[in-house]
């Protein structure tokens, strides 16, 4: 029964996995193939593999700027981003403040709100001040809605933090700015951590930002970058995979790369104590 049990266990997670994993294959399968196969036959693989699509992807158009640009931006999102949602979510937690309550719930309702909503009034705020086709005017758009994700995880971790330790710094003549920057955040590193990356992939995806402000070929995202690849008559699907899986590369990578921590930092904030 139990062997039964194991073999329909990784049964179950082989094929959870290739589907999870299917569009990814699939793009990857496509961008070796010739271009007169791609429209020709939907067979999986190619008896003819070439890697013309790959340096068509990085010649007819600006890939590396591209990712370069997002890069910058998911960065700059980034940083900012975990600077401030640290310092609030250490706040709504931890200080004696009044409303904590509402504060949470006022920065959860404003992340229910539809990209789609706030895309006006924030285009004529970039546009007022003059940051259009610039870094900056996407980082002020990215952080309005990582935020209030940011402050909601980030408020979960400094919750696990005993109070005692806290304490134990006020009695020893800390101040709240010390007691946060030499035991709070180093304690709350894994959550910190984790909260970095999803705001940085959130931010390296993002699409109606970036094709609305950044209009400048020089200044586009990845996201908007790929959707350009289009011609006004044809569709170089080749073009189109072989980009995509170059710019994923490096997400997948980094995620590999730091899963422990990753998946140390979201089990962490739901262990109860």
């Amino acid at each position: 029964m139990n062997k039964r049990g194991g073999i329909g266990f990784y049964l179950f997670l082989i094929i959870f996995v290739f589907l999870v994993m299917f569009p990814f294959i699939w793009v990857f399968l496509t961008s070796i193939k010739p271009p007169r196969e791609i429209f020709s036959s939907f067979n999986w693989f190619t008896s003819d593999p070439s890697l013309n699509s790959y340096e068509a992807a990085l010649t007819n158009r600006p890939l590396v700027r591209y990712m370069i640009n997002s890069f910058v931006v998911s960065a700059l999102t980034t940083v900012l981003s975990l600077a401030f949602a640290a310092f609030t979510a250490y706040a709504v937690t931890r200080l004696p403040i009044k409303g904590k309550g509402l504060i949470l719930g006022l920065v959860l309702a404003a992340s229910m709100f539809p990209q789609i909503a706030i895309i006006s009034p924030m285009f004529n705020l970039v546009t007022g001040l003059g940051l259009r086709n610039s870094y900056l005017g996407l980082v002020i758009p990215y952080i309005t809605i990582s935020l209030p994700l940011a402050i909601w995880i980030l408020s979960t971790f400094f919750k696990k933090i005993p109070f005692e330790l806290e304490e134990s710094a006020k009695l020893d003549g800390a101040s709240p700015f010390q007691t946060f920057r030499k035991i709070i955040f180093p304690l709350a590193a894994p959550g910190v951590f984790t909260t970095g990356i999803l705001v940085f992939i959130a931010a390296w995806n993002e699409y109606l930002f970036a094709l609305t402000i950044n209009s400048d070929d020089m200044w586009r995202t990845v996201p908007v970058g790929i959707s350009m690849y289009q011609s006004q008559y044809s569709v170089p699907w080749g073009d189109i995979s072989a980009a995509t899986v170059i710019v994923t590369i490096p997400i997948v990578i980094l995620v590999l790369f730091f899963q422990k921590r990753i998946v140390s930092g979201l089990t962490s904030g739901s262990v109860k104590e």
